[in-house]
């Protein structure tokens, strides 16, 4: 029930959680769960506000939804956060050229410069294939707009490759954060947020506490091969951990599950 070998506060504070018991068969209660991810997740929002916040401004004149992408693809852990990074992916979403594409694969991680190339090529072709609005939507409604067409070619056998569930919806992520007013009025499953990876890992851990009563759907893979109908089914739960606890947003609850499902050993330190 409990986190093995926990990395930061909001793992070591959950298994404190499941000592204390008090829930369904012996788990944590669903308030104190529910607390936990909801401080977790502000704290982290705030650090991706004044993230996203400081690229979309530093590259003001560009596509904003190349920038969006350009961060998502970062926060997913395929590159690394880096304004020479950001402006690289932007002008390779916009113009694919070899002297941009030499710049982006140098900010890899442990999976190497492979899975930067793949999500920028898809980005690319996506962008060509779906017209978006020129500037990021002032309402939820828009940004659920915006997300349809971006969905429809990804759901189709012939996606490009590596628009896993990340990169198929990280980028709508993004541009909520840049937007408080607007991200705090996501209550409901309006626009759909990533689905998998530590947010799988986080949804896991939660069943079997007794918080959730069903499993997530698909796999901790968020890169390549997924199943769209689990971006659904997963999102489906972020409402179900969101109902019944006051003052928080899908945003909050998505971040709060990030820092449970992580193994980035650095996540103890982001706060």
């Amino acid at each position: 029930m409990s986190i093995g070998n926990p990395i930061n506060r909001t793992q070591r504070s959950f298994n404190e959680l499941c000592e204390l018991g008090g829930g369904v068969r012996g788990g944590p209660t669903r308030p104190r769960a529910q607390d936990l991810l909801h401080q977790s997740g502000s704290a982290l929002n705030r650090i991706a506000h004044d993230e996203v916040t400081a690229h979309l401004t530093h590259y003001s004149t560009s596509n904003p939804w190349h920038v969006c992408f350009a961060v998502g693809v970062s926060w997913g852990r395929l590159a690394k956060l880096d304004i020479d990074f950001t402006g690289a992916a932007v002008r390779l979403l916009s113009n694919w050229n070899d002297d941009d594409l030499r710049i982006a694969r140098k900010f890899y991680y442990e999976r190497g410069p492979e899975p930067i190339e793949h999500s920028l090529r898809g980005g690319h072709t996506l962008f060509r294939m779906v017209n978006l609005p020129v500037t990021l939507p002032s309402s939820l409604d828009g940004y659920r707009r915006a997300q349809e067409r971006w969905l429809s070619p990804i759901v189709s056998p012939n996606r490009p490759r590596y628009i896993g569930s990340w990169n198929a919806t990280a980028m709508f992520m993004v541009g909520l954060f840049s937007n408080k007013t607007l991200a705090a009025q996501l209550t409901s499953t309006v626009v759909m947020l990533p689905p998998g990876g530590p947010i799988f890992n986080a949804l896991s851990i939660l069943f079997g506490a007794h918080i959730l009563a069903q499993r997530p759907a698909g796999s901790d893979l968020d890169d390549e091969a997924f199943e769209p109908g689990a971006i659904y089914e997963n999102n489906a739960l972020f409402a179900d951990i969101h109902k019944a606890h006051l003052g928080w947003n899908l945003l909050d609850v998505h971040s709060g599950l990030y820092m449970l499902g992580t193994r980035l050993p650095e996540s103890n330190n982001w706060f």
